[in-house]
């Protein structure tokens, strides 16, 4: 375990509107307000067509082959995650959400293209005094925290 402290910043009320793309939308925003680090929720529906990163292909294979879920119809949704500057400085969102339509339900990453249905809802918490941030990690492919 790796750990670092923070302090609370902002808090920003959001409302993304019918087609904006989740991770795209939020990682804009972050970097319009001057937001570093930040821990987020969302809640709202997400379009039909929306793509989610539903785990690997096999679990321990090298190099990673994610496997892709494509939303074959409106679904309500709800997540959380987290913001931090990538290896160029610019903040990414790495956002895991749950997305349900009558008595089915899927819950992957929002990296391949979660499009907004209507709105969607985000509480953004802005952290302050930590220099986490994520850097590529040569085995996995991944961009890790690293606190």
């Amino acid at each position: 375990m790796k750990f670092t402290t923070a302090t609370p910043g902002r808090i920003f009320i959001i409302r993304l509107e019918d087609g904006e793309i989740l991770h795209e939308a939020i990682e804009a925003f972050a970097a319009q307000q001057g937001v570093r680090a930040a821990a987020c929720i969302v809640l709202g529906g997400a379009d039909e067509g929306s793509r989610l990163v539903v785990g690997p292909e096999k679990s321990r294979a090298t190099p990673v082959n994610p496997m892709e879920h494509v939303l074959a119809g409106t679904s309500e949704a709800t997540g959380v995650g987290t913001i931090f500057p990538g290896p160029d400085g610019k903040p990414i969102l790495h956002l895991h959400i749950a997305c349900g339509r009558n008595d089915a339900s899927v819950t992957g990453c929002v990296r391949r293209g979660v499009k907004v249905w209507h709105v969607m809802e985000v509480v953004l918490w802005e952290l302050t005094g930590t220099d986490a941030k994520r850097v590529l990690d040569q085995a996995t492919g991944f961009e890790l925290l690293q606190p």
